[in-house]
């Protein structure tokens, strides 16, 4: 048990170090494999020990050994959430099929997540992998078509909400992008779960943009923080509809 939790949790950071390279280069249309790992100060290629996920950062105190200049703090705190985040969903799923599915799916929207925030831009070539990934999950034709029609509702659901919100506010109310994720929730969670993940990130957005007033705030992380948390307690979420008698 001990020696599956620390394997999982290397996995996790190890898929999140190649999660820091496509938030870096993806954006901007950039190879995610060539060239390889190197400084993007001064472009130098990074050596094998300073590619070890957490450790290399904290060994070099958060500077390139070549030049000096800063890394990012977002290196070891991505790598360390999608430790925590693989597992999270071992202990939901165990060593299966579906954990794995299901931890590239979440892989796929913290990468989303990051960019939005730091860009307020989704790429769709991330944004469709997550989406077609949810479809296909778990790799059933019932539950394929099932869980295309539900994306279908939910994407047509935001689009209409989109357009109608943004003509009464006069301006643009949510991105393509957050149409696409809506498609990616339905598919995951289905209808009554997947309205809950709209609540609970709108509950868990407004205070930000309460304090950001008139500053626009990227709404993607709080869709994938809502669903991720939806997903892991799936059991006590679907009581809460329960007992508001909101699943026949």
């Amino acid at each position: 048990m001990i020696l599956e939790i620390i394997f999982i949790f290397i996995l996790g950071i190890s898929i999140g170090s190649f999660l820091n390279v496509i938030i870096f280069r993806i954006p901007k249309n950039e190879s995610i494999i060539f060239p390889s790992s190197h400084c993007s100060k001064c472009q130098v290629k990074l050596k094998t020990y300073h590619n070890i996920p957490i450790l290399s950062w904290l060994f070099l105190k958060g500077k390139c050994s070549f030049c000096n200049s800063n890394i990012s703090i977002q290196y070891p705190i991505i790598e360390f959430a999608s430790g925590l985040m693989f597992i999270s969903l071992y202990f939901k799923f165990g060593i299966t099929q579906e954990f794995f599915l299901i931890s590239a799916i979440f892989s796929t929207i913290l990468a989303l997540s990051v960019i939005d925030y730091k860009l307020k831009a989704v790429p769709d070539s991330l944004n469709l992998l997550a989406l077609t990934l949810a479809i296909i999950y778990p790799l059933e034709l019932n539950s394929i078509l099932f869980n295309f029609n539900n994306a279908l509702i939910f994407a047509g659901a935001f689009a209409f909400l989109r357009f109608y919100v943004s003509y009464f506010l006069k301006k643009e109310a949510m991105g393509e992008g957050d149409i696409i994720i809506a498609g990616t929730i339905g598919a995951m969670v289905g209808i009554p779960l997947g309205t809950l993940v709209i609540f609970l990130s709108a509950v868990l957005a407004i205070p930000i943009m309460l304090f950001l007033k008139n500053e626009e705030a990227p709404f993607i992380p709080f869709l994938a923080l809502a669903l991720f948390l939806v997903v892991i307690f799936e059991s006590t979420s679907i009581t809460f509809l329960n007992n508001l008698q909101l699943i026949p």
